[in-house]
């Protein structure tokens, strides 16, 4: 596999689990963003890890909790569904104020909701304007089929935050989509 699309699934699933791991009260409405000018996600004052003699603390989420004016991402209604099993997801996203490197990540569910596969990723740039994304995979142990499924598409950015980039999102939506031949 080619390193930009297995990246761009390393970080999408990390960006599901992230979203996945932090507390329902923190989850940010399907159209938040995190502001251009948000502070660094909150850190564990929990018991920090220790690596050698340093000290490190570790994000407990990173869920923006104020959608930033401007920013969105869509899904659209139709997904395409090759013979060999590869899912093509596309829509728009705006996002502005990064310091870090951006994707567009998806992520869809057919049979069992609770049951995501990561769909590619796209480099984001985040200048303000709108831009379409383009997102295709497999998925594996599931074979997916023409009709309903549900996509939860993210604008995530990898903050430099020290030694660790943390993510940021910039924003999410969740959109049923229609699975077509072709």
């Amino acid at each position: 596999m080619p390193v930009r699309p297995a990246l761009a699934a390393v970080l999408g699933s990390a960006a599901l689990l992230t979203l996945a791991a932090a507390p329902a009260h923190a989850a940010a409405p399907a159209h938040a963003a995190a502001p251009a000018h948000a502070a660094a996600p909150a850190l564990a004052a929990a018991p920090a890890h220790v690596a050698g003699s340093a000290r490190i603390a570790v994000p407990v989420h990173a869920v923006p909790v104020h959608a930033a004016p401007g920013e969105s991402v869509t899904v659209d209604t139709v997904g395409r569904l090759a013979a060999d099993g590869t899912v093509t997801l596309t829509g728009t996203y705006r996002c502005t104020g990064n310091t870090g490197p951006v994707f567009v990540t998806s992520a869809l569910s057919q049979r069992d909701p609770r049951v995501k596969h990561g769909i590619g990723g796209t480099v984001a740039r985040c200048d303000g304007t709108t831009h379409t994304w383009s997102n295709s995979g497999q998925v594996s142990g599931e074979t997916l089929q023409p009709g309903t499924a549900h996509v939860q598409a993210t604008v995530m950015e990898l903050r430099p935050v020290g030694l660790v980039p943390l993510p940021v999102f910039h924003a999410t939506a969740d959109q049923d989509v229609t699975l077509v031949q072709g």
